[in-house]
């Protein structure tokens, strides 16, 4: 039997009626035809089963039509809505996301930078400031343009949200409803800057409140639910205890509220918790979590449109964009004194 040869952009062409530039940008640029002809250059090439030579296009155009992102975990739902809507944004517009995740190890983000730089991607997209400088060298030899998202640095695009506000807001509630033995759990401060802004929010808001947030009454961990439990188990060793912990991300609050069932406190009536996210499941919880709402789908969307700004509309000035953030009370805060303590 002979071999079939494969379908070509002239056979694309020539089955849709239209020229091969149509179908070219139909392809790799569908941002700019019609919508209704990038759908049937789309069902022709499916049809026939084409696959575009990525590396002869890149060879031509100096472009992979990729964009490389560094994570610093996959298994978070907060980064998860952020990949997703920067994947369906930049594949409606002819490119592909590449990701890598470096679990929060500033060596390991460094290399996965370096293997995405080597795959010629287009642009890069990073989670955070805090990195070496050995790495931010290593970006800007790349010469590609690059994203950063939560927190940033001067110099390049960045779509922020305000983590010391979060911070502030998530203490606040607390304080308002009556509580002055606050404690947190939170990731590792020395490696991540969302957290540490947090932090420092809650820290300040206690200031102001004449309150001191001492050091024996923050638990940094890794950052899931299991954690959380570790957390809020060191937590509750603490003379006098705290009535309220806030977990500077939903996850390790979620395992924080866990682990205090656990042990038999009743969540909010001896105990209240907060958390800093606002992951879709934390409305779901028993008792639902009180939460500060932290953008991240909006996120993911805004740096894909910033992205693509950069490379189809050759943006020169850097972009800034911090979005808004917003406290979300729902059940697992109740005021002081609690009955427990009355």
């Amino acid at each position: 039997m002979a071999k079939r040869s494969k379908p070509t952009l002239i056979d694309i062409a020539a089955a849709c009626d239209t020229s091969i530039a149509t179908v070219s940008r139909a392809l790799s640029k569908p941002g700019l035809v019609q919508a209704e002809t990038v759908q049937r250059v789309r069902a022709v090439a499916a049809s026939m089963g084409y696959v575009p030579n990525r590396r002869a296009r890149a060879l031509v155009s100096g472009r992979s039509n990729t964009v490389g992102v560094a994570v610093p975990t996959l298994a978070s739902p907060v980064f998860s809505a952020a990949l997703q809507e920067m994947q369906k944004t930049l594949s409606a517009n002819g490119y592909q996301l590449l990701i890598a995740s470096h679990e929060y190890d500033p060596a390991a983000e460094a290399t996965a930078l370096a293997q995405l730089i080597s795959h010629g991607v287009d642009a890069l997209v990073v989670i955070g400031a805090a990195r070496p400088q050995s790495t931010w060298a290593l970006i800007d030899s790349a010469e590609v343009p690059l994203v950063q998202l939560w927190e940033g640095r001067d110099g390049f695009d960045q779509v922020l949200v305000d983590n010391h506000g979060a911070g502030i807001l998530a203490a606040q509630h607390l304080l308002d409803l009556g509580h002055t033995r606050l404690a947190v759990v939170c990731g590792d401060l020395g490696i991540n800057d969302r957290q540490a802004a947090r932090v420092a929010g809650i820290r300040a808001a206690m200031e102001a409140a004449g309150l001191v947030l001492h050091d024996n009454l923050i638990s940094e961990q890794a950052p899931n639910i299991v954690a959380g439990r570790s957390g809020c188990a060191a937590l509750l060793e603490q003379v006098p205890r705290p009535s309220a912990i806030i977990g500077a991300m939903d996850m390790l609050a979620m395992g924080a509220i866990l682990e205090a069932q656990a042990r038999g406190i009743a969540v909010p009536d001896a105990m209240s918790f907060v958390g800093i996210d606002n992951i879709d499941v934390s409305a779901h919880l028993s008792p639902a979590l009180t939460t500060v709402d932290i953008p991240a789908t909006r996120i993911g969307s805004e740096a894909a449109a910033m992205v693509l700004r950069r490379l189809l509309d050759g943006t020169r000035h850097c972009e800034n964009l911090r979005l808004p953030i917003r406290m979300v009370a729902r059940q697992s805060a109740a005021p002081y004194p609690m009955r427990s303590d009355a």
